[in-house]
């Protein structure tokens, strides 16, 4: 791999849609698809660093068949309601001949202060109004009231997934029609897949910010981001500005190529830090399933002097 600019620093090799969090225990948590996408591990440790060689637990495996049995992806791993709450998206063995275009977005419940210790018990799959191909659901709270983002197929909609938006009543329940916030329409969101999806959300500066990765999942894949006045009504799709170039995409000089799926969080100070993945090379090893070599990075988050994050 290319030699890394000096504020970007490869946290874990062989971890896509990487999810860290710090909860208020002072630990970092960190969640992401692994490479057989079997099960979801959790790691825990004192600081960002700390994650690298913090054990991986296994707090969850695939079922042996029927829903919830094949490709888990993207979990994430937020604490509400005096729990702990895993999003992730799975499919199930007689689904297509891959399975991976059939994915429903499902929610793991687990009430140990502790994340790694108790059990994680499935709450069920989360109801999102249809069904189709759904995945990389993400929650945050705004005002007082809490949201669920996520991405999904609408057979009336050309490509694979839009982003979704829908408050949320309880950590499984939406408060639906859920409503459309973005489609691929742009051409950079459109190569080789047409493809919204992973979103994060991050409120900064009087505005509310959600990244979302687009296009295929080699050096093709980048980030987007819509923006909206923290005033606003999140569920209306007005509120919402989206940029019409791609914010983040690779950097062949940096060996960091199709960099998305990202989260945020904040390092011992309170700096705002950027979560992502990235390949070390562009195209596949194999396949896009196949090769492991999806790394998480860490990156700190600067701002212009409009208060918008800037990523590269």
């Amino acid at each position: 791999m290319n030699p890394m600019d000096n504020q970007t620093q490869l946290l874990i090799e062989q971890r896509a849609d990487p999810f860290v969090c710090r909860h208020r225990d002072g630990y970092y948590y960190f969640t992401a698809s692994v490479p057989s996408f079997d099960r979801i591990e959790l790691r825990r440790a004192a600081t960002l660093d700390g994650l690298k060689s913090a054990p991986a637990k296994a707090v969850w495996r695939r079922r042996g068949s029927g829903p919830m049995s094949r490709n888990i992806w993207a979990p994430e791993i937020h604490f509400m309601d005096d729990a702990w709450y895993i999003y992730f998206a799975a499919s199930q063995d007689d689904a297509d001949a891959d399975g991976c275009y059939d994915h429903r977005i499902y929610v793991l419940e687990n009430k140990a202060a502790n994340p790694l210790e108790g059990m994680f018990t499935v709450m069920g799959r989360v109801d999102t109004g249809w069904s189709s191909f759904s995945l990389d659901a993400t929650t945050f709270t705004h005002r007082g009231r809490r949201y669920l983002v996520w991405a999904q197929r609408d057979a009336a909609i050309a490509g694979n997934s839009n982003l979704y938006i829908a408050e949320m009543e309880n950590p499984r329940t939406l408060r639906l029609p859920a409503v459309l916030l973005s489609k691929p329409e742009y051409s950079w969101e459109c190569q080789g897949f047409l493809v919204n999806e992973g979103p994060a959300v991050l409120a900064r500066n009087g505005l509310v910010f959600i990244t979302y990765s687009a296009s295929a999942t080699d050096e093709r894949y980048c980030m987007g981001l819509l923006t909206a006045d923290e005033n606003a009504d999140l569920l209306n799709p007005a509120s919402w500005m989206k940029s019409s170039d791609p914010v983040m995409g690779t950097d062949g000089v940096n060996g960091l190529y199709g960099p998305g799926h990202n989260s945020f969080t904040v390092d011992a100070r309170g700096g705002d830090m950027l979560v992502f993945h990235a390949r070390p090379y562009p195209g596949f090893q194999g396949t896009a399933l196949s090769d492991p070599n999806r790394h998480t990075f860490l990156r700190p988050l600067t701002y212009d002097a409009a208060g918008r994050p800037l990523f590269q």
